[in-house]
């Protein structure tokens, strides 16, 4: 478990925030002066403030000389040593008695004998975090780590920081405001605004949240949900369970059997009051209203049960009215499949 509180009064900004989250990756999501980096910073043991609670487990870290607190720290741009090669930076500051696991883990095996200015900006933050976990941290910080990285770099990499997430075995703090990557990474999220925590917990919960859509963004807003390939069919489409039913997606490079996650936007999801027919969008999922939710503008914020799983659906105020939408009403979810892109699915 990890335990954050912290208090600093910073000149016209004042940062006070506690949160608790188990292991794996808990993301701090929020907007530019939100204080997101000033938390990493102060639990890095770079920025001192005026009171702090760090615990790890059953460790204490506030009161420790940054050395002693054992924290990587990934940035947002890689930080690595020109003159030394992809091994000699690996080799800096390294406690782990064999970097071979981190290196095959990262994919960088191929890199050992380049210099920093020879790799891409993804390799290079590659690089970055196997320096880091070779100090052997009980904690890894990763200050928007994708931040300076262009689609597809961002592409390249993830699929290395969720194998990071589920091989390492330690907890990360990952700062982002990027909603698909926290959708796509996070098992905890911690949404900040204004030096205040407005709500934490597990990821999917709060991503399917409509209350915390305005926070998030409605634009980006949209749920996460977990289902198991079951087919993959000969017109390039891959078929999955989830609790509602079944799902058909462009094809997917996995195996039956595997069980992905699935970030489906709110302005995905159409709603019916019957089954439809005759349509060409391939999902429909019975769905019932948990909660809606109106915005300042034209649109309405839908929570869905889809069999245990939860969605959100954004729909115009009009709509909403001519529907009779409300908490209870009963009808269909309905997704087109090429709607969801190949980077909101990914290895649960």
């Amino acid at each position: 478990m990890l335990e954050i509180a912290l208090r600093h009064r910073f000149p016209g900004f004042d940062l006070d925030v506690a949160f608790e989250a188990p292991g794996g990756v808990t993301a701090l999501f929020g907007r530019s002066g939100a204080g997101k980096t000033s938390i990493v910073n102060a639990v890095a043991g770079v920025l001192h403030v005026d009171e702090a609670r760090i615990r790890i487990g059953d460790s204490d870290l506030q009161d420790l000389p940054i050395p002693a607190r054992r924290i990587g720290y990934v940035f947002q741009e890689p930080r690595l040593f020109p003159h030394m090669s992809v091994r000699g930076n690996l080799r800096y500051g390294q406690r782990s008695p064999d970097m071979a696991p981190i290196v095959d883990m990262l994919g960088i095996g191929d890199l050992l004998d380049r210099r920093p200015a020879a790799l891409s900006g993804g390799e290079a933050q590659r690089v970055a975090i196997g320096r880091a976990l070779l100090t052997e941290p009980r904690l890894l910080l990763l200050d928007e780590p994708l931040a300076a990285l262009d689609e597809a770099r961002k592409a390249e990499i993830l699929p290395y920081l969720e194998r990071l997430r589920d091989q390492a075995g330690i907890p990360m703090l990952y700062v982002s405001h990027s909603v698909a990557e926290v959708a796509r990474l996070a098992t905890t999220l911690v949404a900040l605004e204004n030096g205040r925590v407005i709500r934490f917990g597990p990821a999917a919960d709060l991503l399917s949240d409509p209350d915390l859509a305005p926070s998030l963004g409605v634009r980006e807003a949209g749920a996460v949900l977990q289902a198991r390939i079951t087919d993959h069919h000969s017109d390039g489409l891959t078929e999955l369970s989830c609790q509602a039913g079944a799902l058909l997606l462009p094809a997917l490079d996995q195996p039956i059997g595997a069980v992905v996650r699935i970030r489906i936007e709110a302005q995905d999801i159409m709603l019916a009051a019957h089954r439809p027919r005759g349509i060409s969008a391939l999902n429909v999922l019975p769905v019932q209203i948990t909660a809606i939710r109106e915005g300042a503008g034209p649109g309405v914020m839908v929570q869905l049960d889809a069999g245990g799983d939860r969605l959100l659906s954004r729909v115009t105020r009009r709509s909403a009215q001519a529907m009779a939408l409300e908490d209870g009403w009963r009808g269909y979810a309905v997704i087109k499949s090429v709607a969801v892109a190949a980077a909101n699915v990914s290895g649960a």
